[in-house]
């Protein structure tokens, strides 16, 4: 820690960051007060990158944090210090019931406090541009509710979880991508792609995908999300049901699943055609864990909302 910051002392403040309300109230597994833990969520994103901005939470390189709000970063890590005591330690340090949760009064002091002298960006907002970005998307999907309400869950979440309840499903016969996802979709082949559409578009109408036109093949996916198509776009901070595409050799990107958790270096997807003996023609829907090292690139893709 900096000699010249001296964390007793309340951060230094400025004018209020212009953003949105609370998102909503954020809560780790076993608080005090009983409430059901956060989903993970932009929010928690924006929350790790303010608070590591402020000298409270380890810096991950590229700002690629993960969108879990853990007991660790809500009370901070035991037997840590000051540069990773999370949500507490700023809560202790602004004179807030250091509870670990957050609610309007944390966040609305977020939106004051400026780095202190002796850490990088000294004097700036802890909460940056990316950071008030992510609260905005957090709160179009919560709008000041701890949860969506079931009626009004975010395509996104409802895709995932159709995703999710198909875990196990599998090609009959082995190896003929005679699959329910190619029967849907009307074409008999690789059928990762028609997986994620079919999730997508039997949830709800997506921008982004049509029965029998868009999708069967990860790359026009790729392409036209960096090409901002069809309400599709490349984005860093993956959050779930946001689609994750991988190259496993350097040529074109060969597969694609839904992000379920974790980060832009390790995280969880539920994909299907997929194997531990095949990744991209495995002929079952699984949950895998990948990884940043098992790949020669890989792609997270936003799907914006109807």
């Amino acid at each position: 820690m900096p000699p010249s910051w001296n964390y007793s002392d309340p951060y230094p403040g400025g004018p209020a960051v212009t953003t949105c309300p609370l998102a909503r109230p954020l809560y780790f597994k076993g608080n005090p007060a009983g409430k059901p833990i956060s989903d993970p969520g932009p929010d928690i994103i924006a929350a790790k990158r303010t608070l590591s901005r402020l000298g409270r939470w380890p810096w991950q390189e590229g700002g690629k944090f993960s969108s879990e709000f853990t007991r660790e970063f809500a009370l901070g890590k035991a037997g840590g210090n000051v540069a990773d005591s999370g949500v507490a330690g700023y809560q202790r340090q602004m004179g807030i019931a250091d509870s670990g949760q957050v609610g309007e009064t944390t966040y609305n002091s977020w939106r004051n406090a400026r780095i202190p002298s002796g850490l990088p960006h000294a004097g700036e907002p802890g909460m940056d541009a990316n950071a008030i970005s992510l609260f905005q998307e957090a709160y179009k999907i919560y709008k000041g509710k701890p949860t969506p309400p079931p009626s009004q869950k975010t395509l996104r979440a409802l895709a995932l979880e159709k995703a999710q309840s198909q875990i196990g499903v599998k090609e009959s016969p082995a190896g003929s991508n005679q699959v329910k996802f190619c029967d849907w979709y009307g074409v008999t082949g690789p059928w990762c792609a028609m997986f994620v559409t079919w999730a997508y578009e039997t949830e709800g109408n997506s921008p982004a995908f049509v029965k029998g036109s868009r999708y069967a093949y990860v790359p026009y996916i790729v392409s036209d999300a960096q090409n901002n198509r069809y309400g599709l776009s490349v984005t860093s901070s993956p959050i779930p049901g946001d689609l994750v595409a991988y190259d496993w050799d350097g040529g074109d990107y060969d597969h694609v699943g839904l992000f379920e958790s974790g980060n832009s270096s390790t995280w969880k997807a539920v994909e299907g055609n997929t194997s531990t003996s095949n990744n991209s023609n495995g002929g079952e829907v699984q949950r895998r864990d990948r990884s940043r090292s098992q790949v020669a690139k890989v792609c997270f893709l936003r799907v914006a909302e109807p």
